[in-house]
């Protein structure tokens, strides 16, 4: 294993936009228990890992595990990874970058700027609640993406956003706007399609030219239909029948804008710094972000804990926000706690896992122990 700890000075503090800032409370990086939750990759529901933790309260990066299961070698904590739902932050921050243009009003009904493509029976869909969850559109439904098989099979198939959409749009709407959330790839397949529709530029070329570009991530981007994952990169794999089959080489055309970039843990490190400091989206916008609305998630009937872009979790006592993603070979995350205006965050925690399922069900013990590592 592989670490790096540096510490720095305890400065800022933690807050949330329904509460009051709170002082800082994290000590600094747990270098034992983070290189615990590291230890014995590879392993059956993993072939290596990364982790990058900064913030005021100190510095710490290690890798586990091998970058490729057949050749070995050590994962490198610069490289490439598929970022899989992390991409929702990226598509929320286009959004929210349109509205604070005035090119896109979020009150407004999707059908407004995507006129003909939802079907007539489906009531007026405010775009904020594609943002958060609470639109209430059916899944993507392809029952074949269920036979591993035929994943690695299929894994160069090229589909358009409409080809997607399609079959989520064969479906009735699950609730009524705004009254319930549901986490579900179709809103931001939908959001990515209207931020398209809006300006005229492909998906691609808005991440590229509305962040990357400005916050100088040279490796962050949607491959559109290019399916490589250039190195340095570890290599991701899915079992099918028992066999480890390197899946590393895909087309990410069905999550798209929903989940189908590619970074690295020091440019989501990067851009989640910029996000939560204030310097990609207006105030108004950012206090969407920091909003979780009070309904109760559709399907386990828990309070919601989706904003507009982020996922609020809290883990030992500790509130951080971002996002996890997960891909065929790859279960990553990139959390922050809430800096206070003009300070950095306290914590911030990156990391990517080889899963070699691509839920997260195999490696998330070792998540789970992750991000009690990086919370204590």
């Amino acid at each position: 294993m592989r670490t790096t700890v540096v510490a720095l000075a305890t400065v800022a503090a933690v807050g949330l936009t329904v509460v009051p800032a709170q002082a800082a409370t994290l000590p600094p990086p747990n270098d034992s228990a983070l290189k615990s939750a590291l230890s014995g990759l590879p392993d059956a529901d993993a072939t290596g890992a990364l982790v990058r933790i900064t913030g005021s309260k100190g510095f710490w990066q290690g890798t586990a595990g091998v970058h490729d299961y057949d050749m070995g070698g050590p994962v490198r904590p610069e490289g490439r990874f598929r970022i899989g739902s992390i991409t929702k932050i990226f598509t929320a921050v286009l959004v929210l970058k349109l509205a604070d243009r005035g090119e896109v009003d979020l009150t407004q009904p999707v059908q407004r700027y995507l006129p003909g493509v939802l079907p007539a029976g489906y009531p007026p869909i405010p775009v904020y609640t594609l943002l958060d969850h609470t639109a209430g559109l059916p899944h993507v439904n392809i029952p074949k993406m269920s036979d591993p098989q035929w994943v690695v099979e299929h894994r160069f198939d090229n589909w358009t956003p409409r080809q997607v959409l399609a079959t989520v749009i064969k479906q009735p709407m699950v609730f009524a706007p705004g009254t319930a959330q549901r986490y579900s790839n179709s809103n931001y397949i939908v959001a990515g399609m209207l931020a398209e529709q809006v300006t005229g530029k492909s998906y691609a070329r808005l991440v590229r030219e509305m962040i990357a570009e400005p916050l100088c991530l040279r490796s962050t981007y949607y491959p559109e239909a290019d399916p490589r994952l250039p190195n340095p990169t570890a290599r991701g794999y899915f079992t099918v029948n028992g066999k480890l089959i390197d899946v590393t080489e895909m087309n990410q055309s069905i999550p798209w804008a929903a989940g189908g970039m590619i970074s690295t843990a020091s440019e989501l490190d990067t851009f989640i710094t910029a996000l939560l400091r204030g310097r990609l989206v207006a105030p108004n916008s950012m206090t969407r972000l920091f909003t979780v609305p009070g309904v109760s998630n559709h399907d386990t009937g828990k309070p919601a804990n989706y904003s507009q872009g982020l996922e609020s979790e809290t883990v030992n006592g500790v509130t951080v926000w971002g996002k996890t993603g997960t891909r065929y070979g790859y279960a990553s995350g990139v959390f922050a706690t809430r800096p206070l205006p003009g300070e950095e965050p306290e914590r911030k925690l990156v990391y990517s896992v080889n899963a070699t399922d691509k839920s997260t069900t195999g490696p998330g013990e070792r998540i789970r122990r992750i991000a009690d590592a990086a919370t204590r």
